[in-house]
């Protein structure tokens, strides 16, 4: 493995000598999430493989280029998941994608984003330097925790190498209850249900129903369904309602109109913009299939204090993540000249001047 991560660290040098900017790519599932894409594809699939698995600590460490599947089947084995439930988008993703899309589902309302779950990362930089930041073990020595930055980053700072993340136990048991509840009062639910210790681990609404996964023990989950009410679906129908919602296969996604992800307060009171909506993470993440323009949109998602990312869409001319202000702007170009000088990885995938 250390001949291949020379082989990259030698590309990388290259193309900085050279100003050549480079693709960092793995299975390619999340190519259609961010801007234009630009540059030689450095393809990170041939560093793969399971580097360490403590089951008893919690912990496992896996190369970039591991299939996304292998590493979840091996969890499952041991009783553990990746709680952030992190989508596919295909048979191809893999951990060093994963950890560079930064996409959570429909468990992060109740354990938490992706970065949440980092221990440590392994990377190369723009210089073409090996560098590992924060570690292998929950407990981390204090200072800067550079490798959260890493999620979500989409590949412009550098090219990860390995990944350590927090594995939890998977529930004991799971059921799934469903509702029938206009957009408001379901929103208005959330908010109550939320402020109270029920096991809800996911949520889901659209089309006047509202979807609840209560996880944990099975007391918990009994004592629950007498509070919230609602029929309760087979485990087969729940699996694959669960799976629509993470990997977007559900019908609600299918549509060909543009998908904007507004993260809002839950409590922030439903945007008056057109078309059909979809309501996550206790409604905090509002899916908006829409024809409505950018700048609408966005002002609407800000005015209700957050944010609109355009997720899906042909036309990406509006800018795909809203503009950043003038002081994040800067530390975004701080990290980006600190660890890419040249300026090579992912060019504009984020951002037009990163």
């Amino acid at each position: 493995m250390r001949e291949i991560i020379e082989r990259y660290a030698e590309r990388i040098r290259s193309a900085a000598a050279a100003k050549q900017p480079l693709r960092l790519r793995g299975g390619g599932t999340k190519d259609f999430y961010g801007q234009a894409l630009a540059g030689e594809v450095l393809d990170t699939r041939e560093y793969s493989g399971i580097v360490a698995y403590e089951p008893s600590e919690l912990v496992i460490t896996a190369r970039c280029g591991t299939p996304l599947v292998e590493l979840e089947t091996a969890l499952r084995e041991q009783g553990q998941q990746l709680a952030f439930e992190p989508p596919h988008f295909g048979a191809g993703a893999t951990v060093g994608g994963m950890l560079a899309a930064g996409l959570s589902g429909p468990r992060r309302q109740a354990a938490g984003a992706v970065r949440d779950f980092v221990l440590g990362v392994r990377m190369l930089d723009g210089r073409g330097n090996d560098l590992s930041f924060g570690g292998q073990v929950m407990k981390n020595v204090a200072g800067y925790d550079v490798s959260r930055p890493m999620a979500g980053s989409l590949g412009t700072l550098g090219l990860i190498l390995e990944v350590s993340l927090k594995v939890p136990p998977l529930p004991f048991a799971e059921t799934t209850l469903r509702l029938e509840l206009p957009r408001e009062k379901a929103l208005e639910m959330l908010n109550h249900w939320g402020g109270k210790p029920l096991p809800i681990s996911a949520s889901a609404w659209t089309g006047g129903e509202l979807s609840l996964r209560l996880s944990g023990a099975a007391s918990a989950i009994d004592a629950a369904r007498e509070v919230i009410g609602g029929e309760a679906m087979t485990p087969e129908e729940s699996e694959k309602f669960w799976q629509g919602i993470r990997e977007q296969k559900d019908p609600y996604f299918c549509g060909d109109k543009p998908l904007w992800r507004l993260s809002l307060p839950s409590v922030a009171q439903p945007l008056a913009l057109p078309g059909e909506e979809l309501i996550e993470w206790g409604g905090s993440l509002r899916w908006l299939a829409s024809n409505a323009d950018a700048r609408t949109i966005r002002e609407a998602a800000a005015q209700a204090g957050g944010h609109a990312t355009l997720f899906r869409a042909t036309d990406k001319s509006a800018g795909v993540f809203a503009p950043l202000a003038p002081a994040l702007a800067s530390i975004h170009r701080r990290l980006k000249q600190a660890f890419d000088p040249a300026g090579i990885f992912s060019v504009g995938r984020m951002y037009p001047d990163l």
